[in-house]
């Protein structure tokens, strides 16, 4: 195959999510993109079914590691794995590369669900298990369907994306009453002082604002996951799930080890 067909075979894959949201296309086409969906969202469940309770890392995929926010990332990381949970991230640069280190370098479990880009957004070096999404709805609902926190760190756009689908859907009764933390005060203020608006305008309620804490300090983080998810949801060490066969777990599992 040219390099020319692959190049041509690479756009075709990025840009399918693109071309399924500019409208209607034919039944046909539709049909097409519902089974690739299907197979996305099965390969997740195979790779990602036995990597324990996690805590979800959000942030900025910009920052590099001299940066205090990446410094705090891997704080974070370090601490969410002592606690026991495998720390799932998007797999990119960044911030997501920084709790990852921090629960790799700490001996935890670190998972990255990676997006397909243009810019080719690599998976980076401290992710134990890794699995490729060209979807972003795909990746995004698993790196919710496995936590049982949610910490946001600095980010931009996607980050704010992730933070709000998560406490929409906790608001909204979808998904438990999982902790959602900000680490970065000074950083998350106008966002602080944004919801206490829409809390004067009666777009959302009081109790709300309970949804999420807002701190600098990766202890008080801590307390509120130990408080808010292990005890809340009786989290303590089990044995692991068992594989099914005829599903081809067996090699999933191993990886995952």
């Amino acid at each position: 195959m040219t390099k020319k067909n692959i190049k041509q075979l690479r756009e075709q894959y990025l840009h399918s999510e693109r071309r399924f949201l500019e409208g209607p296309r034919t039944r046909k086409r539709e049909l097409l993109f519902v089974f690739k969906v299907m197979i996305e969202f099965v390969k997740g469940f195979q790779r990602l079914h036995f990597i324990g309770p996690c805590v979800t890392v959000f942030g900025s995929a910009r920052f590099k590691e001299d940066h205090p926010f990446y410094i705090k990332a891997m704080e974070v990381g370090r601490a969410v794995s002592n606690l026991g949970f495998t720390v799932l991230t998007g797999g990119g640069p960044g911030i997501m590369e920084a709790a990852n280190r921090g629960a790799f370098e700490a001996g935890g479990k670190s998972v990255g669900c990676n997006i397909v880009l243009p810019h080719e957004q690599k998976e980076n070096p401290y992710v134990q298990k890794s699995v490729e999404f060209r979807y972003f709805f795909v990746r995004k609902t698993l790196l919710i369907k496995y936590s049982y926190a949610f910490v946001c760190m600095p980010g931009g756009m996607g980050t704010m994306d992730e933070m709000f689908e998560a406490l929409t859907l906790i608001q909204t009764g979808k998904i438990e009453n999982f902790p959602v933390i900000l680490i970065g005060k000074e950083y998350w203020q106008n966002l602080a002082e944004l919801l206490n608006d829409m809390v004067a305008e009666g777009t959302i309620s009081a109790p709300d604002l309970n949804l999420l804490l807002i701190t600098d300090s990766v202890e008080e983080m801590v307390k509120h996951i130990r408080k808010n998810a292990i005890e809340e949801f009786g989290l303590k060490k089990s044995s692991r799930l068992k594989p099914l066969k005829w599903l081809g777990e067996f090699f999933y599992q191993r990886k995952a080890n």
